[in-house]
């Protein structure tokens, strides 16, 4: 998470200069600002930014975080939302978030805030958001805490640094609700996405034929990829071994992410494997089964209702503390969504590739589990319907800058 600028100062004023005389045709005057601190931070934000540009395009939008923020069009101050080099130490990821809050602070001097919204990374957002709030400023979580499955003793911080709370699952807006804070469920940008289905079955077919298909989903960080690659890997040549006409796909969500994986595989690399980048709802559409790393991509192959196996590698030490600090029985969203295990989980999980492959196996070689799978899958889309997640976020988030109460809003 090393800072980079992304707009130089002087360009910077020049744009703020131009605010001033914004409003004069559509009587809407103000500034919010997104602080993202993760990449999926600046992935939920962006298409909220677009619809604020597309709703209210006079209010002018800054933000602290990455390349998808400066393409839906806002002022990235500085870049704050990149994947941290593997390795980073805590120490050195606190270092950088503390270097943005202070120059987030040197800003706020200067410039008037309307509404401030902290997107996700609690641990970071926290205590800008308290500064915030308490110098006037209306605060807007986009991407609510997960407080209910840890840390319900940050309650009263939130309590104290908001002014409503986005949730992107629907059962949080009743828990935050019932614990007097101000909470909305607007649906979740993973879930509530068109997918154009001839596109992605083009796609599919051009995937390499075999039976039984299997993706492999490393995960969106260089720390997720580099602890469980090995795992997916091992586990797929359990697979392998037992069917014979297997064919398996990885997807890496970017070039470094393809890098990483080949340096963690090493000389494994066979025919029966092929690595790609990107194109990940033509790569779920094209399988039968997924390997995935606990993560929002548990959502994408929710979308499509996809069987999976969930992991997520951890030290011994880390899966004690999950053990005594987490309070779901589940922590795979979509078990967690479902209010039961729907689909096997391995999170966290510090074991061999053993029982993974155990899990797998026991849903490809029975097609009635298959189907159980993918029956609670699609009930937990049902609970999804009806909502646009970045309309509903820009509203809630304007009707912040004038003042009114988010919670009336209706959904789009």
């Amino acid at each position: 998470m090393v800072a980079k600028a992304g707009v130089h100062w002087l360009g910077y004023l020049a744009t703020m200069s131009s605010e001033a005389g914004m409003g004069e045709h559509s009587g809407l005057r103000g500034t919010v600002l997104f602080t993202a601190f993760e990449p999926s931070g600046d992935a939920h934000a962006a298409p909220v930014v677009k619809a604020l540009r597309g709703l209210a395009p006079d209010l002018f939008v800054a933000a602290w975080g990455g390349p998808k923020l400066h393409e839906a069009g806002a002022t990235v101050i500085e870049r704050s939302a990149d994947d941290g080099a593997m390795g980073l130490s805590a120490l050195s990821r606190m270092g950088a978030v503390r270097r943005h809050a202070a120059a987030i602070d040197r800003w706020r001097s200067q410039h008037r805030v309307t509404v401030h919204v902290p997107v996700d990374s609690p641990a970071a957002n926290f205590p800008i958001a308290r500064r915030f709030k308490r110098s006037g400023v209306r605060v807007c979580h986009l991407v609510a805490p997960q407080l209910w499955a840890w840390g319900a003793w940050r309650l009263n911080k939130l309590r104290r640094c908001t002014d409503c709370v986005l949730c992107l699952l629907p059962f949080e807006e009743k828990w935050f609700r019932d614990r007097q804070i101000s909470a909305k469920f607007i649906g979740h940008p993973v879930i509530n996405r068109v997918i154009d289905r001839a596109v992605v079955g083009e796609r599919a077919v051009q995937l390499p034929p075999g039976a039984p298909k299997i993706l492999l989903l490393p995960g969106s960080r260089s720390s997720e990829v580099w602890r469980n690659t090995p795992l997916l890997i091992r586990t797929l040549d359990e697979l392998r071994a037992r069917h014979r006409g297997l064919n398996a796909v990885l997807v890496a969500a970017n070039d470094e992410l393809l890098q990483l994986v080949r340096r963690r595989m090493g000389s494994t690399v066979s025919q029966s494997l092929s690595l790609i980048v990107g194109d990940l709802d033509s790569a779920i559409a094209w399988c039968d089964l997924a390997l995935c790393v606990s993560g929002t991509v548990s959502l994408d192959l929710t979308r499509q209702a996809k069987p999976m196996v969930g992991v997520y590698q951890a030290s011994m030490l880390s899966c004690l503390g999950a053990r005594m600090f987490l309070k779901t029985p589940n922590r795979l969203l979509p078990n967690i969504l479902a209010g039961e295990r729907i689909v096997p989980e391995f999170v966290p999980y510090s074991g061999g590739a053993a029982p993974v492959f155990e899990a797998a196996q026991h849903l490809l070689s029975d097609s009635s589990r298959m189907r159980l799978a993918t029956d609670g899958l699609r009930q937990v889309l049902e609970s999804f319907r009806g909502h646009d997640p970045a309309i509903e976020a820009a509203q809630a988030i304007l009707s912040l800058v004038r003042g009114e109460n988010p919670l009336a809003v209706k959904p789009a």
